[in-house]
């Protein structure tokens, strides 16, 4: 395990390091800058804040400064916000994306494993074919077609909930309304993805010869299922579960908007069409290192799953 543990540290820090060149050079390729705006600046005003911004230096240069700061923890400046750094903007918005990506995730595990293994356990009956057909569904509507509709039935028309943002109670007082549709809008088709792989590994794993022997001797279904099927169907779950993770968390860019969520999504947004290079770059590294990060804890729970994949 300590091998499979190094050697999947030693793989993630060249994919880092590739992931900030690429989109290093691709942000200073991108047409604009960050002081394009629709009145131009004087030309020597605008000398003077590349100079300070080191942007008046030769590219490789400026990567070699910014990679130098970023192994000191410090992501740059903000273009667009001038008086924040993007580490401040990011440690502002990111509790909100990971909150509402890590609530979504939890239900999409919990409800995706539990639907799959009712759709095995039930395999070609009216619920494996209910369940199957519901995962369909929610795999064909895009988020940003679900986000309006749950927003115009339960805030609009039955006024159950808030419509968006996320008001000033906290979770216990009443707050957590205003995350339910964003968290159920974010889960449901990570439900379905998840109930789709939990159905057919656990057939397979249903169909083994130990399992046939489990049931020989008199054990009960719940029992086969927790203390002998379980385990071994979670695994191609387990590996869906990384990226997966990730793309919850750093993928909510729309629901933020939809929902006026103090996200890193609206950072992102805003970065992008004002050619903020520090902003962008950082929140990219930032992400790109959590899943990174959320592929190596996978590696390491499906070697702990399946003792082969150590070899």
């Amino acid at each position: 395990m300590l091998r499979l543990f190094f050697r999947r540290l030693l793989e993630s820090i060249p994919t880092l390091l590739i992931l900030i060149a690429v989109t290093f050079f691709m942000m200073r390729m991108a047409p604009g800058g960050p002081f394009d705006s629709e009145k131009r600046l004087a030309p020597e005003v605008e000398a003077n804040l590349r100079a300070a911004y080191h942007l008046d230096e030769p590219l490789w240069q400026q990567f070699g400064r910014y990679l130098w700061n970023l192994a000191q923890g410090d992501f740059g400046p903000s273009f667009q916000y001038r008086d924040r750094t993007v580490t401040e903007l990011i440690a502002s918005g990111f509790p909100v994306s990971l909150q509402l990506g890590g609530l979504a995730m939890l239900i999409a595990v919990v409800a995706g494993v539990a639907l799959g293994s009712l759709a095995a356990l039930r395999q070609n009956k009216a619920t494996d074919y209910t369940t199957m057909a519901a995962a369909m569904t929610g795999i064909s509507v895009p988020n940003f077609v679900l986000a309006p509709l749950l927003v115009l039935v339960f805030a609009v028309y039955l006024g159950w909930l808030p419509a968006g943002g996320l008001g000033e109670a906290s979770l216990l007082e009443g707050g957590w309304k205003n995350l339910v549709l964003p968290v159920f809008t974010l889960a449901l088709t990570q439900v379905a993805y998840i109930a789709r792989l939990t159905r057919g590994s656990m057939i397979e794993v249903l169909r083994s010869n130990y399992i046939r022997t489990a049931r020989a001797q008199g054990l009960s279904t719940l029992t086969i299922l927790f203390r002998h099927a379980l385990k071994p169907a979670l695994i191609p779950v387990v590996s869906y579960l990384g990226p997966a993770t990730a793309g919850l968390i750093t993928g909510s860019v729309v629901i933020e908007q939809i929902f006026g969520l103090p996200g890193l999504g609206r950072y992102f947004v805003t970065g992008a069409l004002n050619r903020d290079y520090t902003l962008v770059l950082g929140i990219v590294v930032f992400y790109g290192a959590l899943i990174i990060l959320f592929n190596f804890l996978v590696d390491l729970i499906y070697g702990w799953l399946d003792p082969r994949s150590r070899e």
